[in-house]
């Protein structure tokens, strides 16, 4: 399902820019309210000169966005979350610890047909996820576990359904890169290749 939403929402907002658009005026503030869910990429890579397969689960939380529009239309954003928590596996083997991580984002986006009752926006950013809390179970109980910070480039696409002149439910997709080296014990043992979509909705208020 998410991977067909991506294109359905950019063909949507390639036909929306024919249409007459105006509303989100610069200097305007929204925020966006919402829960959203990370989903890892299904191979996250493998540690351990390619030995250990990982597998690392989703989680959802209550997010909250900030906008602020530099010019009509376009906007600059900042994504915020509570932290999410995710397990990790090794295939073959099972759980083998958990992670929480934050991961604020920050896109320049473009708001299509601002004044119309359905508005996309797309948009291109970056993402700052730090890795913190880590735990260490089954096979690697007791073990010290650290995920390193990760930079990476991130997109959003999105549709923005209106409630009235200041309010509407939003629904998007994030893709974000995000990886991270991981060390047991201190020693290096390779990339996690998490680069998730996040997902979900929200309601925005303009101010």
């Amino acid at each position: 399902m998410t991977n067909k939403l991506v294109p359905a929402l950019l063909a949507a907002a390639l036909a929306a820019a024919a249409l007459p658009a105006a509303a989100q005026s610069a200097g305007d503030w929204t925020v966006a309210i919402g829960v959203h869910q990370v989903d890892p990429k299904s191979d996250n890579g493998k540690l351990a000169n390619g030995t250990l397969p990982l597998a690392i689960d989703s989680d959802a939380k209550p997010s909250i966005a900030f906008e602020y529009f530099l010019k009509d239309n376009l906007g600059l954003e900042v994504l915020g979350a509570l932290p999410f928590k995710h397990d990790i596996a090794v295939k073959g083997v099972g759980k083998v610890g958990d992670t929480k991580h934050l991961p604020p984002t920050f896109t320049l986006q473009y708001h299509f047909n601002s004044k119309g009752k359905v508005s996309p926006l797309l948009g291109v950013g970056l993402n700052y996820t730090t890795f913190f809390s880590e735990n260490t179970t089954g096979v690697l109980k007791d073990a010290r576990l650290k995920l390193g910070d990760s930079w990476g480039l991130s997109a959003h696409a999105g549709l923005d359904f209106k409630v009235s002149d200041k309010s509407s439910i939003r629904v998007d997709v994030r893709w974000a890169d995000i990886d991270t080296r991981v060390k047991v014990d201190g020693a290096k043992l390779g990339t996690a290749n998490i680069d998730p979509l996040v997902y979900g909705a929200a309601y925005v208020m303009k101010f």
